[in-house]
C-alpha cells in the first residue's frame, strides 16, 4: 500500500490575499478522485475533525484537498485569527470563488506536481454549516462537482435578524467572538451587501432544486447552531431521487467533536462512515 502523505499549498485567494491548503493522498496520487473539503464559519482547515476525515477520505482510495477560505481570518501558524481584516472582510461570494480558485488549481496540476484530477464527474465536494451552504451553491452552478456531502448545512446566507442587522449596520460592524480562543473578530457589513446584491446566486435552496448529482445530507438532531429544519428544507428542496437525508441522532453540530481534537466520538463516526461510503460509492 502506498504511504499516505499530505502536502502544502499556497495559492492567491479571492480577496488577494493567500489562500492555504493542504493534499492528503497516497502515492503521487495519479488517478485518484479528488474531494475537495469546506469548512464553516469561525471554521479552519485543521479544526477538530477536518484533517481526520480528509485522512479517512485518502486511505479510501482518493485525493483530499482542503483549505482555509480567504475570509477565514486564520494566518500562516494554521491556527491563529491573526488576519482580522480579512475575516471582516469575508463574503460568501469570495467563498465561492476561492472554490474555483481550488478546483482551477486542480485541473491545471498547480496543487502537487503531476497530480490532476480525472475527468469532472469523478470530483467530490464536501462542506459543514455555512461551508456547507457554499458547498451546495457551487455544486449546483458549476459542472465540476460529481457527488456532494454536507454536514449541518445552513439553507439560507442570511442568519440574523432584522434588530441585529439594524444595529450592525449602524455601527458598521458586528463583533463574533470565538469561544474558544476568547478572540473578538469585527465582522464588517461587505457580507450583508453581498448577500443583497447577488439575490438569487446566495440562494441555496433554489440551489438544491437544481442539484442533479448524488448528494448525502447529513445533520444532527441535537444541532444547536443549524437547526435539523435545515436539513428537512434542503431535502424538500432537492427532491430528488440522488439525494438522501442522514440524521444522527444526538448529533450536535460537530458531532461531538471539539478543538483542539480530543478524540472521535460514536455520533462523528457514524457522520464519516456514510460521508467515505458515499464518495466511495459515487467516485471510485
Amino acid at each position: 500500500m502506498a504511504t499516505l502523505t499530505t502536502r502544502h499549498f499556497e495559492l492567491t485567494g479571492a480577496d488577494g490575499g493567500p489562500l492555504r491548503g493542504d493534499v492528503r493522498t497516497a502515492g503521487d496520487g495519479k488517478g485518484r478522485p479528488v474531494v475537495v473539503i469546506c469548512h464553516g464559519f469561525k471554521g479552519f482547515k485543521d479544526w477538530g475533525f477536518f484533517p481526520h476525515l480528509a485522512t479517512r477520505a485518502a486511505r479510501a482510495g482518493m485525493t483530499a484537498v482542503s483549505f482555509n477560505f480567504s475570509g477565514s481570518g486564520v494566518g500562516p501558524d494554521g491556527e491563529s485569527f491573526s488576519e482580522p481584516e480579512r475575516f471582516a472582510r469575508q463574503t460568501f461570494s469570495n467563498d465561492l470563488e476561492d472554490l474555483r480558485i481550488v478546483f482551477d488549481a486542480i485541473d491545471r496540476g498547480q496543487l502537487v506536481p503531476g497530480l490532476a484530477a480525472r475527468p469532472a464527474e469523478v470530483y467530490g465536494l464536501f462542506g459543514h454549516s455555512r461551508g456547507g451552504g457554499v458547498a451546495a451553491l457551487y455544486a449546483a452552478a458549476y459542472d465540476a462537482v460529481g457527488a456532494l456531502v454536507t454536514w449541518s448545512a445552513i439553507a439560507n446566507v442570511l442568519r440574523w435578524d432584522d434588530a441585529t442587522v439594524a444595529e450592525w449596520r449602524s455601527k458598521g460592524s458586528i463583533d463574533i467572538v470565538n469561544a474558544r480562543t476568547g478572540d473578538i473578530l469585527p465582522l464588517r457589513t461587505d457580507v450583508l451587501d453581498d448577500i443583497m446584491e447577488r439575490g438569487d446566486a446566495l440562494d441555496i435552496e433554489r440551489a438544491a432544486r437544481q442539484m442533479a448529482i448524488p448528494w448525502l445530507i447529513v445533520h444532527g438532531d441535537g444541532d444547536e447552531a443549524v437547526p435539523v429544519s435545515d436539513a428537512r428544507r434542503l431535502e424538500a428542496a432537492a427532491s430528488g431521487k440522488n439525494t438522501e437525508l442522514r440524521i444522527i441522532s444526538g448529533g450536535s453540530h460537530t458531532f461531538g467533536a471539539r478543538h483542539p481534537w480530543g478524540g472521535d466520538t460514536p455520533e462523528l463516526n457514524a457522520a464519516m462512515d456514510a460521508t467515505v461510503d458515499w464518495f466511495t460509492r459515487h467516485l471510485l
